[in-house]
């Protein structure tokens, strides 16, 4: 459907729509950051069958689901049997990282008597939606030996305070003025900051002995669960959903798609690619803008016998839909919006369009987008801008231009992008997902 016509009255959402929500909602909470986020969907995967590959051994070109992690980044991939060396992929991409506060080199910190925590900003996050929020922190600690631990602490540690308004009476009428740097440093408790502290307690935290830390990559995240909220609960609310909800459905979707009937008879390699540092223009090592796709496919290429020429041959034959979060029509709002493209909550995952290359979508790329859905039996929307505002971006321009992929801008209508807490229709999701298993389906 297009978003010029009447969207879909929103329908009770079924028993499996509920149960992939659920599951993506139990994703959420356990993905504070990128690199929980990869080990979630890797779990996902091992379960499917897959298995990881080390980037640093050498590849063989059997069958069967394969991954690779870089940091917080994932690449996985399902050769059919018998695939040639020039068969083509299809590749949903996707994005870990959210905006947020993440800790500085030199955490420990303090103020007229407030113990504090060192941030830097994260992205084009809305800094408001921090203030007065219960915080946990989470990331990866690196030690001596060069390897890495996962820590997470899931409950009420840190918080960043608005001041009273007895303080401030203007805010209600001129707008809350929020200094990067001044206003955004959370406080953790009282007393005298002290060098090493933050690490010596993540240490405790984690099972890691004091002074084996070297290295650290940690961020805040609200503690509040994903709830369903509503009269009818047909809404989520939750944080990251800009963009693992488009992780978890396209986790699913190739888990579906490896293990389905028709698996070994699948006409191309279904992938899914999930980069970090999309919030900040991708140009990383595990960014879209990096060289990480390219290397795994050309790996399976070429542990199939596989040539330049035939990398070529797939590479021409591939499409990739790039998955990521898109402006839901907001109600108090609406003159931010196209006034013709009104995306909705519960409609059907959208389309994205912007003629000026923000989105990679064409003409031919619609068509592929819209088979899929009818496959699947998924309403679909379209997404354009106002032209009076400007266009957000993606990684799908990045792909089509670095390896030379055809790409369409996909996702779902969502609230409040970028806020530590955004909101999402409960059936969306899934709708997404069935999209996607009939994308990579073929």
């Amino acid at each position: 459907m297009s978003s010029s016509e009447p969207a879909p009255t929103p329908a009770a959402t079924s028993p499996s729509d509920r149960g992939h929500t659920d599951d993506l909602m139990s994703f959420l909470s356990a993905a504070p950051t990128p690199y929980h986020a990869v080990a979630a969907a890797a779990e996902r995967l091992e379960k499917a069958g897959f298995r990881q590959l080390r980037e640093t051994d050498a590849w063989d070109g059997s069958s069967g689901g394969r991954y690779v992690l870089r940091g917080g980044a994932l690449i996985a991939w399902y050769v059919p049997e018998g695939a040639a060396p020039h068969t083509p992929f299809r590749i949903v991409g996707a994005h870990t990282d959210s905006p947020n506060l993440r800790v500085k080199p030199l955490p420990d910190t303090g103020s007229h008597g407030w113990r504090q925590i060192a941030v830097e900003i994260y992205g084009g996050t809305l800094l408001n939606t921090w203030l007065d929020r219960d915080l946990g922190i989470a990331g990866r600690l690196t030690l001596r030996d060069g390897s890495h631990r996962l820590v997470s602490v899931d409950r009420p540690l840190l918080r960043v305070p608005q001041l009273a308004v007895h303080l401030d009476r203007s805010v209600n009428t001129d707008g809350l003025k929020l200094d990067r740097q001044r206003h955004m440093q959370p406080v953790w408790g009282l007393g005298e900051a002290e060098e090493g502290d933050l690490v010596r307690f993540l240490e405790a935290e984690s099972g890691v002995p004091e002074g084996e830390t070297t290295g650290w990559d940690l961020m805040l995240h609200s503690v509040e669960p994903p709830a369903y909220l509503g009269r009818d609960q047909e809404l989520v609310a939750g944080p990251r959903m800009d963009n693992l909800v488009s992780v978890h459905a396209g986790t699913a979707a190739l888990c579906a798609a490896a293990t389905g009937r028709g698996a070994e008879a699948l006409p191309s390699i279904p992938v899914l690619a999930a980069f970090d540092h999309e919030e900040n223009g991708s140009q990383s090592d595990t960014g879209a803008d990096g060289p990480l796709l390219g290397s795994v496919l050309e790996r399976s290429v070429f542990s199939r016998g596989g040539t330049l020429e035939d990398r070529a041959r797939a590479y021409a034959g591939t499409v990739c839909l790039s998955s990521d979060t898109g402006h839901a029509v907001h109600p108090n709002y609406g003159e931010r919006h196209d006034p013709t493209h009104h995306p909705r909550a519960n409609g059907g995952p959208i389309l994205k369009v912007n003629v000026n290359q923000r989105y990679a979508t064409d003409g031919s790329g619609r068509a592929v987008f819209a088979a899929a859905c009818e496959k699947a039996g998924v309403p679909w929307q379209t997404f354009v801008s106002n032209n009076a505002m400007p266009c957000g971006t993606t990684i799908g321009p990045i792909t089509a231009a670095r390896h030379g992929i055809h790409t369409v801008d996909i996702g779902i209508a969502i609230l409040s992008m970028h806020s530590a807490r955004e909101l999402c229709g409960a059936d969306d999701p899934h709708l997404l997902a069935g999209a996607l298993v009939a994308f990579l389906e073929g």
